[in-house]
């Protein structure tokens, strides 16, 4: 079977959105969906090679006002996590899918949540990595004291000093990585200054953090009907661990992971257990 990787700029709902998918394009599809301010390079090459590897067609994309995609003033976002969530729908008809295996990491994951009560008929299956439940109302642990000390700093930053940010990011990636596996700052850097450089800076990228939607999940989750995995790092320090299984305890019949050590990140060392488990889930 033919093995193919194909770039696509996609129009939804007044955006342009860049796309890049993996594999055999009549194996089952598999839409990745990537968190706050972070390129669809955010979900690796290889992890992406992986999956499709494994028997899964795999398309990623930027979202709106990260990477390739269209940016937007920063300040005062002109779209909502319902439009995001729009936007995954749009790159699906884009490649010619009703419904594919949906993936979602973070803000990402609470995209993919909106889309799977949103359009349940779009989704075949959800898998969620480290991200937090839309529309339960739970008093979950909030992010870690350190973490939160961290994140203050990047209200001072000069968001267009290129210098400036990949300093802070690097820091960032240090901040959520995993407790169990070491931390490789040199590679990190580099891939940092790659993402920075291809998006033309991030400044309208912390649009992310300005984002409102999600009402119409509300109360819905425990109604999910698509098959779910949650994959969760014990060390998360933005969702903890709770929130993961606060998400699986909601949905009857879904199956929860825990990546011990895991931080908010895709160590390389934890594909071993993450891609088959992804896998067996799309089954």
């Amino acid at each position: 079977m033919a093995e193919e990787t194909l770039k696509k700029i996609v129009s939804a709902n007044g955006a342009t959105i860049a796309t890049e998918a993996f594999g055999d394009p009549s194996a089952p599809p598999m839409l990745l969906i990537m968190g706050a301010m972070a390129s669809m390079l955010w979900w690796p090459d290889a992890f992406c090679r992986k999956l499709a590897a494994s028997g899964r067609y795999v398309i990623r994309y930027d979202n709106r006002d990260t990477g390739l995609s269209t940016k937007y003033a920063p300040g005062n976002p002109p779209y909502s996590m319902d439009d995001m969530a729009g936007d995954a729908a749009a790159v699906l008809d884009a490649y010619g899918f009703a419904s594919a295996h949906i993936v979602g990491m973070s803000l990402g994951g609470m995209i993919a949540q909106i889309l799977a009560l949103s359009a349940p008929g779009r989704v075949s299956s959800l898998t969620l990595i480290s991200t937090t439940p839309i529309g339960l109302g739970l008093e979950l642990p909030p992010i870690s004291p350190a973490y939160l000390e961290h994140a203050a700093a990047g209200e001072s930053l000069d968001w267009s000093d290129r210098a400036q940010v990949i300093d802070f990011m690097v820091r960032d990636t240090r901040m959520i990585a995993s407790t169990a596996h070491p931390h490789d700052a040199d590679r990190i850097r580099a891939f940092i200054e790659e993402d920075y450089d291809r998006s033309g800076g991030l400044l309208s990228a912390t649009n992310h953090f300005m984002l409102q939607g999600g009402e119409t999940a509300n109360g819905k989750l425990k109604s999910l009907e698509a098959p779910l995995l949650v994959i969760h790092g014990t060390s998360d320090p933005i969702f903890s661990v709770e929130h993961g299984m606060a998400i699986a305890d909601a949905v009857p019949g879904s199956e929860f992971l825990p990546i011990e050590g895991g931080g908010h990140e895709l160590h390389r060392q934890d594909w071993g257990t993450m891609v088959p488990a992804i896998v067996r889930h799309t089954e």
